[in-house]
């Protein structure tokens, strides 16, 4: 698992879908992890469950995180990453189709790096894909998982 991974956490098939069509539009040709509720996404950063045994200082890139998952809501997932010594660094991007500004200023206080409103118009979504993309995956920085040594 390369470190340019993308993480996907989307209980959605559609916007699944439409996600990596966006990115496959863009040409972003990174690998994407696909989860679809925040248990799994869990399981995979900290390589528990079915990821037992999952190099977890292999961090993806950046996650792709939605609000409303089963299982554990997506801003929970969020304060498990940030609470986590190794993770905390982790760029998390909401993606979500909420429009509730609780869920805007909540993702915030808990350290998400971008909240990003899914368009409803495939043009729009993939130009905040190609933006986003080419944002995280090229142009950032990333800090060291867990911090300086």
């Amino acid at each position: 698992m390369a470190e340019s991974s993308i993480l996907l956490v989307e209980d959605r098939p559609d916007d699944v879908e439409l996600t990596l069509r966006a990115l496959k539009k863009n040409r972003i040709a990174n690998e994407v992890v696909i989860v679809t509720d925040g248990a799994e996404a869990l399981d995979y950063l900290f390589g528990k469950g079915q990821y037992a045994g999952r190099d977890v200082s292999q961090a993806p890139a950046v996650v792709l995180l939605d609000l409303k998952l089963p299982k554990i809501e997506g801003l929970e997932v969020l304060r498990r990453i940030r609470e986590s010594a190794l993770l905390k660094f982790l760029p998390v991007v909401i993606l979500t189709s909420s429009r509730e500004e609780q869920d805007l200023v909540k993702g915030y206080e808990l350290g998400a790096n971008s909240y990003i409103r899914k368009p409803v118009d495939f043009a729009q979504f993939t130009e905040a894909v190609r933006q986003l993309g080419l944002y995280w995956l090229v142009l950032n920085e990333r800090a060291p998982l867990g911090g300086v040594r």
